[in-house]
C-alpha cells in the first residue's frame, strides 16, 4: 500500500501540484438497530477506498474512489490535479498552508475486546438486554429505539511533505432513545455511549445500567411540572455544560467559522468569559470519543487552549486556516472518511474543573433550576444559542426542589460565559457525534457550573 500511494504522490507532483496527499481506507463496520425488541436491521461488512486533494496555483481539487488500486489511483491523481488547475482560473484567494514537519507512524489501536471479535449475535443480545430493562422498569413506558455501532480498520495517509501515516482506527457507539406515556403526558429521554478503547466499554455501560438510567429518566418526567419562564440562575450539569461548549462555543472557534463571522472573529486576545472560565479542545484524552493521534492531514493531535481564565487565546485549525491567520496547525482537520475532503472539526471540548463542591454550587441559589441532562442544541455564529434539557429541577433556598419538564436555556454565548459564577471540582466527557456537512465522533463535557443568570424556557 505504501508503494502504491507514494507513486501516485510523485506523480502528482510531476503534473504540477505543489501539494498531494492520498487518504486510503480500509474498515469493517457493524451497524445494528432495535425497536421495542425487535431488531430492526443488521448488517456488517468491509469498506475501502481513497481520497486525494492536489494543491495547483492555490486551489484545490479533490477526487474519492472506492478501490485504491494503483491504476485507478493514478487516474484519481490526474483528475484532481485537473480540477485544481480549473479552480486556479477563478480563485480570489490563493489557498497556501502552514509548513508541518512530514512524519512516519505507525499508530496501532490495542484494545482489550475488540468488537471485532464479538459476535453479531452478543451485541444483538446486548442491545435487546438494554431494551429489556427499559420496558421491565415502569409499565408506562411505551416505545425504546437502540442504534450500534462499531468501526475498526487502518487509514492510510501519504503527503508530498514527507508524510507517512498508518493509523488504526476503532469506534464503539451506542444511542438509546425512550418514552413513556401518562394521562396525555408524553416524555422522551436518550443516552449515548462512545470509546476508542474497544467493547469492554459495555463491561461498565452494561445494559442494565444504561437501561434503568434512561428509563427512570424517561419516568420521573412524567410526574415533573413546566419550569416558569424567565432569567433565573441556573447549575448546569457536565452533560450540559459540555453541549454548551461544543454547541455556543466550539463551533464559534474553528477557524473556518471564525473566519466566516463568528463573533469571535476580532476577540483574540480578548477577556470574552468569566475568569473562571477554562476551554480546551483536546484530541489526547485517553480512549475518549473524540481522541486521535493525527489528523486527515497528518498533523499531530493536541490539548489545544481556547479560552484561558476568560481570555480566548486560540481557535482550532487546518494547515490552510492556521496560515491565514499566522498561527500553528491544531490538528483538528477530520474528514467522516474517504469520500470528504478535511474540515475543521472538534475533538474532546470541555471547560476544565474548578474548586467548588456540589452544595456550594447549590447553596446560594435562592430560586433557579439544576439543568442536568440536554436534549439537543443549536447556535448560531452571532453567538446565540438555545438548549434543550430532558432532566432538570427546581432549586429553592439552596436546595433540589421538585422535577421540571420540556425546559430549555438561551442567550447569547459571550453574554453566558460571563456570567459564570462558581465551577465545580468534578468533571465529566460525554460521547457524541457531530454534523457540520460530515459526521465526527466528539466528546464534550466539563465539572459542574453556576451561571449567575440565564433564560429559561417554560410556562408563563
Amino acid at each position: 500500500m505504501r508503494e502504491t500511494l507514494t507513486k501516485s504522490i510523485d506523480y502528482g507532483r510531476r503534473l504540477g501540484a505543489e501539494y498531494v496527499e492520498v487518504r486510503a481506507q480500509n474498515l469493517f463496520k457493524t451497524l445494528l438497530t432495535t425497536k421495542d425488541g425487535t431488531v430492526e436491521g443488521a448488517k456488517e461488512g468491509t469498506e475501502s477506498g481513497a481520497g486525494v486533494r492536489a494543491l495547483v496555483n492555490g486551489a484545490w481539487g479533490f477526487v474519492s474512489l472506492g478501490n485504491p488500486d494503483s491504476k485507478l489511483l493514478t487516474e484519481a491523481v490526474d483528475e484532481a490535479v485537473r480540477l485544481a488547475k480549473a479552480a486556479s482560473l477563478r480563485v480570489k484567494s490563493p489557498v497556501k498552508l502552514a509548513d508541518v514537519k512530514g512524519v512516519e507512524d505507525r499508530v496501532a489501536a490495542k484494545p482489550r475486546k475488540s468488537p471485532r471479535d464479538v459476535s453479531m449475535e452478543e451485541k444483538i443480545d446486548n442491545a435487546l438486554a438494554m431494551d429489556r430493562t427499559v420496558f421491565g422498569y415502569d409499565k408506562r413506558m411505551k416505545s425504546c429505539t437502540i442504534s450500534y455501532l462499531d468501526v475498526t480498520g487502518t487509514n492510510y495517509f501519504v503527503n508530498s511533505d514527507g508524510a507517512c501515516i498508518q493509523q488504526d482506527k476503532l469506534y464503539v457507539w451506542s444511542r438509546i432513545l425512550a418514552s413513556a406515556r401518562e394521562n396525555g403526558v408524553y416524555t422522551s429521554a436518550r443516552e449515548e455511549i462512545g470509546s476508542t478503547s474497544g467493547y469492554e466499554v459495555f463491561d461498565t455501560e452494561t445494559p442494565e445500567k444504561v437501561g434503568t438510567m434512561v428509563a427512570k429518566r424517561v419516568v420521573e418526567q412524567l410526574k415533573a411540572k413546566t419550569p416558569k419562564g424567565g432569567s433565573f440562575p441556573a447549575v448546569l450539569g457536565p452533560n450540559v455544560v459540555g453541549v454548551f461548549m461544543h454547541e455556543a462555543m466550539g463551533h464559534l472557534a474553528e477557524a473556518d467559522l471564525t473566519l466566516s463571522g463568528s463573533i469571535l472573529y476580532d476577540k483574540l486576545g480578548k477577556q470574552i468569559a468569566s475568569d473562571l472560565v477554562t476551554v480546551y479542545d483536546d484530541g489526547t484524552v485517553e480512549g475518549a470519543f473524540g481522541s486521535f493521534k493525527y489528523d486527515d492531514e497528518g498533523v499531530r493531535t493536541q490539548k489545544t487552549p481556547l479560552i484561558e481564565k476568560g481570555i480566548l487565546t486560540g481557535l482550532m485549525h487546518s494547515r490552510e486556516t492556521a496560515q491565514k491567520l499566522n498561527m500553528e496547525p491544531t490538528g483538528n482537520a477530520r474528514a467522516e472518511d474517504f469520500r470528504f475532503e478535511p474540515i475543521i472539526r472538534m475533538r474532546n471540548t470541555y471547560l476544565a474543573a474548578g474548586d467548588s463542591s456540589f452544595e456550594e454550587l447549590v447553596e446560594d441559589v435562592d430560586f433557579g433550576y439544576y439543568l442536568k441532562s440536554f436534549r439537543g442544541g443549536q447556535a448560531n455564529l452571532d453567538g446565540t444559542f438555545q438548549v434543550g434539557i430532558q432532566e432538570a429541577y427546581e432549586i429553592v433556598k439552596g436546595q433540589l426542589g421538585e422535577a421540571v419538564r420540556s425546559a430549555s436555556i438561551s442567550g447569547n454565548t459571550l453574554e453566558t460565559l460571563r456570567r459564570v459564577d462558581a465551577v465545580g471540582r468534578d468533571f465529566e466527557l460525554w460521547p457524541g457525534r457531530c454534523g457540520k456537512g460530515q459526521t465526527a465522533f466528539i466528546c464534550d463535557g466539563g465539572p459542574h457550573i453556576r451561571v449567575g443568570e440565564v433564560t429559561v424556557g417554560g410556562g408563563a
